[in-house]
């Protein structure tokens, strides 16, 4: 995660490593020596969040670009409205920029966007994407003002394998049972994507998943 970071471009505040995991930073973090700090495996413990620390904790700043820039760009981007596990959340971040969403806009009630698990479950997406928060009222105001057509995810939407996503979209992916609906007042369009079984639902990150390779399948 670290070198990703790095990769990506942006700078640490600090480092903070133990002997061990001295090894194992990457040599673009030990140049970085005005901030890294070692610390003995007992304070590591204490700041890391982890059972099994890895030896390394970075802090970076929390970047958000704003809303009307990200829109102002014409691509498409993920909103994530009601996702609430943090894992999920990643996970959707990962796919959007594997499928080629570069953006990934965070309602209010949606999971923190620089929560621990979301950052590691991201993959490093988290660093590459632009991110943005929004108001609900507001992504359906600032959608229309940039051209901008919002689809939801629901289960009464039009079939995915049948749906031409616009020129310029949002994909919307909500709660896993209870959609979008209490999180997203309003929205232009909706797909579903087709069931055989008999299950109630699938997951959040799953769902984002399909419905963004098909969008990859259609640029």
């Amino acid at each position: 995660m670290l070198s990703e970071a790095l990769t990506a471009g942006i700078e640490p505040e600090a480092i903070y490593v133990t002997s061990a995991g001295f090894a194992s930073l990457p040599e673009a973090a030990k140049a970085i020596y005005e901030r890294l700090f070692e610390v003995p495996d007992r304070a590591m413990a204490r700041i890391s969040e982890l059972e099994a620390p890895p030896g390394i904790v970075a802090i970076f700043p929390i970047v958000f670009t704003p809303l009307d820039e990200l829109l102002g760009a014409g691509r498409p981007a993920v909103v994530l409205a009601g996702v609430s596990d943090p894992g999920n959340a990643g996970t959707l971040l990962r796919s959007a920029e594997i499928f080629g969403l570069p953006g990934a806009i965070f309602l209010d009630a949606a999971v923190e966007p620089h929560n621990p698990k979301v950052v590691r479950a991201s993959m490093g997406a988290i660093f590459r994407l632009a991110l943005a928060v929004a108001k609900p009222d507001d992504i359906s105001t600032a959608a229309k003002r940039h051209g901008y057509t919002l689809v939801a995810a629901a289960h009464d939407g039009e079939p995915l394998p049948g749906f031409r996503f616009p020129e310029r979209f949002l994909i919307a992916i909500g709660h896993e049972r209870r959609g979008v609906a209490e999180w997203l007042p309003s929205y232009d369009r909706a797909v579903a994507i087709p069931q055989r079984g008999g299950g109630e639902s699938l997951n959040a990150a799953v769902a984002g998943g399909i419905i963004f390779y098909a969008f990859s399948q259609q640029v």
